[in-house]
């Protein structure tokens, strides 16, 4: 939920409603509820068959049982951790915390990424036009094209700029949600390392080096800060449901052509939408930049080499060689080729009137090399509306229980009541309804680095009134959802 105000009124704020714990059934996960069903048939079955002397006996057990139901850790309890653990174990028994790149003889898919984990069958592809490529996901029937995108300062910007680019972001996630055709939008903010090559080829291209004094006071900056910088990076990916464009696909060809198609058009939106947010689109990449950003994610090191091969300025990579040389999983962090990273999930946003640029203290920390993922998962009205109701109507008749138990009334009830009524009116009033999900990922070299980098970024999130919540026993999926522009499934 996004609340503005007008230029005209002040600087822009937003605020983030408050994160439901409503389970399925009076409260319970899904999980839980079913820890509580077994639970109950088991002690029925024990009365029918030994009687109440043979429950009693088995105390211990009903003890535990329910330990497993309503005890938490970590803010989850103990029956949902059950089957993240179980996978996690079953993972390592099968030897598949270890991902190596092995060379074979056989004939490999053309545009084949080979990526570890879920994402072992996504291909990227180009369009028949040759003006960009995609991602395409044969599983989950999506095909995802990537953009570049850079913009001024935010945090320099006047107001009355800040509230328009506000206002004009919204705009953009709307127009591209009410299309029906969108899976998912991420954006994805990123800290590289930088040889310096970029600098050195921009100086030569466009400097002068025969300036008296002032040539050898850049050649000697670009020489001391060139090894040292860390460039930021910001990347826009668009997904497109293939089955919920099935008509328009058909209508352009069919197949990966018409998906295309499809895909241009939603690229054009974004594009035009962008730049009233006061974004600069710098071209949507080819498959060769985007299997570059995928592999220096994996290899921070080798965006040097890459950078120095570029003959374009962009870097790019053969879709083959993106994926990992070799990724270790860790129960809360994983280790690729050059780099050892940890992953959060931001629990909480700001749940009181924010500015938009609360995220400045973190996405600036001094000396972290980190990634944030955001992505948007449009909804459809029809569907928003229905979950609406369902939460208001659990929200009124769990208040109504408690008043006729004589409880006191709940804070946090009233709280969320008023996030659903407003979430409404914004649903009403033609406002496009998305499910927000951030990770963000921490880089660093070595493992004494990475837990000194972590700590830093925990203390900045705590500034920016953020919750962030370092993931166990799904460091490996996290990652790739975190660092890759795919715009997959949360």
């Amino acid at each position: 939920m996004l609340s503005e105000t007008s230029p005209s009124d002040g600087p822009a704020t937003v605020k983030f409603p408050h994160r439901t714990r409503r389970g399925v059934l009076m409260g319970l996960s899904v999980p839980q509820s079913l820890g509580v069903a077994v639970t109950g048939l088991l002690l029925l079955t024990v009365l029918l068959t030994s009687g109440v002397l043979g429950a009693l006996k088995l105390l211990p057990l009903w003890a535990l049982l329910l330990a497993g139901v309503f005890v938490r850790h970590r803010g989850r309890s103990l029956a949902d951790w059950a089957p993240i653990a179980a996978r996690y174990a079953l993972r390592r028994a099968k030897g598949q915390l270890v991902w190596l790149a092995r060379p074979t003889t056989r004939p490999r898919r053309e545009g084949q990424l080979h990526l570890p984990g879920t994402t072992a069958s996504l291909r990227v592809a180009t369009a028949p036009n040759g003006h960009f490529g995609a991602v395409h996901d044969p599983h989950a029937g999506t095909l995802t094209a990537v953009v570049r995108v850079s913009a001024r300062a935010f945090a320099l910007l006047d107001p009355a700029t800040q509230s328009a680019n506000v206002t004009g972001w919204g705009r953009t996630l709307a127009a591209l949600a009410r299309t029906g055709h969108v899976a998912r939008i991420q954006v994805l903010e990123r800290t590289v390392p930088d040889s310096g090559d970029a600098l050195n080829r921009y100086w030569h291209e466009h400097g002068d080096t025969e300036t008296p004094l002032a040539g050898d006071i850049y050649r000697d900056l670009l020489d001391a800060a060139g090894p040292a910088a860390a460039p930021h990076e910001a990347y826009v990916a668009l997904a497109l449901d293939m089955k919920a464009a099935r008509r328009l696909i058909n209508q352009g060809g069919g197949g990966l052509t018409g998906a295309f198609s499809v895909l241009n058009q939603l690229t054009s939106t974004f594009d035009q939408s962008a730049r009233n947010a006061g974004l600069a689109p710098g071209g949507w990449l080819s498959a060769g930049e985007v299997a570059a950003v995928i592999r220096t994610a994996y290899d921070p090191a080798s965006s040097a080499a890459l950078d120095q091969w570029s003959e374009t300025g962009r870097p790019q990579a053969d879709p083959a060689a993106a994926g990992p040389v070799v990724l270790v999983e860790k129960g809360d962090r994983i280790q690729t080729d050059t780099a050892h990273h940890a992953t959060f999930w931001i629990e909480n946003w700001p749940r009181t009137e924010t500015s938009p640029g609360f995220l400045h203290q973190l996405l600036f920390t001094s000396g972290v090399r980190r990634t944030l993922s955001i992505t948007y998962t449009p909804k459809g009205l029809d569907s928003a509306l229905k979950d609406v109701q369902r939460k208001k109507a659990s929200v009124i008749a769990d208040a109504a229980e408690r008043a006729r138990k004589g409880q006191v009334d709940s804070e946090e009830d009233a709280v969320e009541y008023a996030d659903v009524k407003e979430r409404e009116r914004q649903l009403i009033a033609g406002h496009a309804d998305v499910a927000l999900t951030g990770l963000l990922t921490v880089s660093a070299e070595s493992g004494d680095e990475l837990n000194s980098a972590c700590a830093a970024i925990e203390t900045a999130a705590v500034a920016t009134m953020t919750d962030l919540r370092r993931l166990t026993w799904q460091q490996a999926e996290a990652f790739t959802r975190a660092t890759l522009p795919l715009a997959l499934a949360a």
